[in-house]
């Protein structure tokens, strides 16, 4: 098998999440732990799209809602609503989302680079986009999720 053959049929292991009627991934690999919604403090003066900081065993984490980092409606917090604990660069944030589907094993193969804009997500925060049997899966680019000014903003709070 040639290199190319390999890496196409690299398997990409996924933790599936929805927000609104999207569904997305990430690396496996970046995901820490997914958590419940808990009581989550407001930082003064922090962007829109921070909803505030949790404590999670002892360790400050910023939070950050998917929806109004990608520009959608706010929604309340559910019984399906988890905050995807993720690291970045080394540094631990939580994502809150609208639920967490499943962890999903896709060949790479499957796997397109992203059109110009997908589901009103900018595509600078879209890695790639799997296409699977019945749907689409957006993948998103964790590292440019966050500027690194948002990133060094972040670890001040």
């Amino acid at each position: 098998m040639d290199e190319a053959q390999r890496h196409d049929d690299e398997i990409l292991q996924l933790v599936t999440f929805s927000i609104g009627d999207e569904e997305f991934g990430v690396d496996i690999l970046k995901v820490q732990e997914i958590i419940r919604t808990m009581e989550i403090t407001r930082v003064p003066k922090a962007p829109d799209f921070v909803e505030g900081v949790i404590n999670l065993r002892g360790k400050v984490i910023p939070i950050i809602d998917l929806r109004r980092r990608f520009g959608m409606a706010r929604r309340d917090h559910d019984k399906n609503t988890r905050i995807i604990v993720i690291d970045i660069n080394n540094m631990i944030v939580g994502f809150v989302v609208d639920s967490v589907s499943e962890v999903l094993r896709i060949s790479s193969s499957t796997v397109e680079p992203p059109p110009p804009v997908v589901a009103g997500v900018e595509s600078e925060y879209i890695k790639s986009v799997g296409k699977l049997e019945d749907r689409l899966l957006i993948m998103l680019d964790l590292d440019r999720l966050l500027s690194g000014e948002e990133q060094a903003m972040l670890a001040t709070v």
